[in-house]
């Protein structure tokens, strides 16, 4: 049995490319659909509500697009939404993210894990539930990105302004003991390079987009929903933003440049 549809993929803008690259490399015979909300990223400092709606904007966009499993590449949107997209399509796989607390408090060494996400990831219940369930006997400081979304959105890796906010966030997390870094942003695996340059060769930093990719294909293998193998699979890419500018930062995030299509109308507007 082997089923060729296409899996679908939706962040709050680009971050989630660096899901879909994990996705690839460990499933390289399933095409993909992306949706980039690049129009209202950042969902971060967004109401819950709306990015609920959003969410489910887009999931019904890919579904359309006959999607047979769909990827919250977001952990903000997958503390949100999670629940409501499942109740919506109950017969699909859906896999959502969060930040990497467990791994990170079995991997330090001192007791002191950062995490670095956004305000809706790090102000969510779930999160919360995280921090109840795994963070006993370890400090666990968080802060809010504010301003790093942004930045990957304009391919701005590298920027003075940029490098000035990894510090302002990471340097007091590393001067209160953290031998762990957590990005619980997947804009921010996209900063790894340089997070890894602040914080040093002593301290681990961790994403989820491997366990992701991971629990995704054991969902198709379950269901059976495995495409063939030996197929040139392809990727499609929309966006509710700008196509070249988002064009232009994909190109950067995930080479060769490909194009870029414009969600339809419907799909684009923010919910009354």
């Amino acid at each position: 049995m082997s089923d060729s549809r296409p899996v679908g993929i939706f962040d709050s803008g680009l971050g989630g490319v660096s899901v879909l690259r994990e996705i690839r490399a460990r499933l390289p015979d399933e095409a993909l659909l992306y949706c980039a909300d690049s129009g209202h990223a950042p969902y971060g400092e967004k109401p819950q509500a709306l990015i609920a709606a959003r969410s489910l904007e887009l999931c019904g966009f890919l579904v359309e697009q006959g999607a047979k499993a769909l990827v919250i590449a977001c952990n903000t949107a997958t503390a949100a939404a999670a629940t409501q997209i499942r109740a919506r399509w109950p017969d699909l796989p859906v896999i959502g993210m969060e930040p990497a607390v467990k791994p990170a408090t079995e991997a330090t060494r001192h007791g002191v894990v950062g995490v670095l996400a956004t305000t809706g990831t790090l102000e969510s219940a779930r999160f919360a539930g995280l921090l109840d369930q795994f963070g006993h006997g370890v400090t666990v400081l968080t802060r809010p990105g504010a301003g790093l979304v942004e930045a990957v959105e304009r391919g701005e890796l590298d920027s003075p302004r940029t490098l000035a906010l990894l510090h302002e966030y990471l340097d007091a997390m590393i001067a209160e003991g953290a031998d762990v870094i957590v990005l619980g942003c997947t804009h921010y695996v996209f900063l790894r390079p340089q997070v890894e340059a602040i914080v040093g060769p002593g301290v681990s930093v961790i994403d989820t987009g491997a366990a992701v990719a991971r629990q995704l294909q054991r969902k198709l293998d379950v269901a059976g929903l495995r495409a063939a193998p030996g197929v040139a699979a392809g990727a499609r890419f929309w966006t509710s933003g700008n196509p070249q500018r988002v064009g232009a930062t994909l190109a950067m995030l995930l080479p060769p440049a490909r194009a870029v299509e414009v969600l339809p109308p419907s799909a684009c507007l923010a919910p009354a």
